[in-house]
């Protein structure tokens, strides 16, 4: 279940995404329709950029809405990666229906220029600026989403929107420079230019969108500052006598898995040892809520006995603690396997 902060700040996304969507649509049909009328290759480029920016802000009011969906046993770690896949799936948007029509476009005016004069882009001229005024406002929006809501800069959905309207912007000054230009010279090749110079800017942030959500979609750890922090945290823990591997991935906006590899003081009991488990990852997820998948892969450091003393065996029992478990009530472990038995007990994670 979502805590009222991500509800809040989803909320506020939301939003963000419906003002965008709803500035795209209308711009989307007042460009399409002044290109029509003026011929201009520049207009119908930006005309399939607004359409592309649309089906995109579809994209993330799915993505909003699926990444928050509850755990289940098919996918016990939650949902928090679909926002990934639909940012994803906006960048494929933007490169197809954006990028590669307005190359289309640019070429198609340089190969069938027939030299006759630009008529009706008086119109188009004043549709884009009214395009301007709108995608300004939709970006500003945004941005003030990004400064001024704590982890709205880790947001796929708003990071997207920024960098939809940001090029819609740039786009649409590219595109009045050049209809001004051909106008004032009667070469189409402005025009042209304007609209490959369209297409390149969509390319180009489709890649970095793009981008982003591969590195999270196949696993990407925390930031190195949080990991230290959590490292420190583990190693000034008493019992624990070397944290041997920490590893740690994000599974959505605010969620984390922490997987750490400890060996602890010798002479610990199997219920010493999960109240331990219990009390540090506690304190973990206390301090860092966002580390909501915690496992400790627990060891025992070995004693000062002689070499060819029998060494002793960790209680191979895997404990399922939550954070609702009381600290008082150890996990169940196995009577076969106890510690000083002899046994190979593998080392097993115990997590939440």
């Amino acid at each position: 279940m979502a805590n009222p902060d991500a509800r809040e700040s989803d909320a506020k996304t939301r939003v963000t995404i419906l003002v965008a969507l709803a500035a795209n649509i209308v711009i989307a049909a007042a460009k399409a329709v002044g290109g029509l009328l003026s011929g201009s290759p520049a207009l119908l480029s930006e005309a399939a950029h607004s359409v592309a920016d649309s089906t995109n802000e579809l994209f993330l009011l799915t993505a909003l809405h699926r990444s928050r969906r509850p755990a289940d046993r098919r996918h016990p770690f939650g949902y928090g990666k679909e926002r990934y896949f639909w940012s994803l799936l906006a960048a494929v948007g933007i490169f197809v229906m954006g990028g590669c029509f307005s190359f289309y476009q640019g070429y198609h005016a340089l190969v069938s220029d027939t030299g006759e004069e630009p008529s009706g882009y008086t119109v188009g001229l004043i549709v884009l600026a009214v395009a301007l005024v709108a995608e300004g406002s939709s970006l500003l929006r945004a941005l003030h989403q990004l400064r001024g809501q704590k982890g709205s800069g880790k947001d796929p959905a708003v990071r997207t929107v920024v960098a939809e309207d940001a090029t819609a912007v740039l786009g649409v000054l590219l595109a009045m420079a050049g209809m001004v230009l051909h106008l004032i010279t009667g070469e189409v090749a402005w025009e042209a230019g304007a609209s490959i110079g369209i297409g390149l800017l969509l390319v180009y942030v489709a890649y970095r969108l793009g981008a982003e959500a591969r590195v999270r979609l196949v696993g990407e750890s925390v930031e190195p500052e949080l990991r230290g922090r959590i490292a420190s945290l583990l190693d000034a823990q008493p019992e624990i006598d070397n944290v041997a591997q920490l590893l740690t991935m994000r599974l959505g906006l605010d969620s984390a898995l922490i997987a750490a590899r400890i060996d602890l003081v010798p002479g610990l009991d199997s219920e010493e040892i999960e109240l331990i488990c219990v009390r540090i990852k506690r304190s973990v997820v206390r301090t860092w809520p966002e580390a909501d998948h915690v496992f400790l892969d627990i060891t025992e450091a070995p004693s000062e006995a002689p070499s060819d003393a029998p060494s002793e065996a960790c209680p191979a029992a895997t404990s399922d603690i939550s954070s609702d478990t009381p600290a008082n009530v150890p996990s169940k472990v196995p009577s076969d396997v106890a510690p000083g038995s002899g046994q190979d007990a593998a080392p097993t994670l115990r997590g939440t």
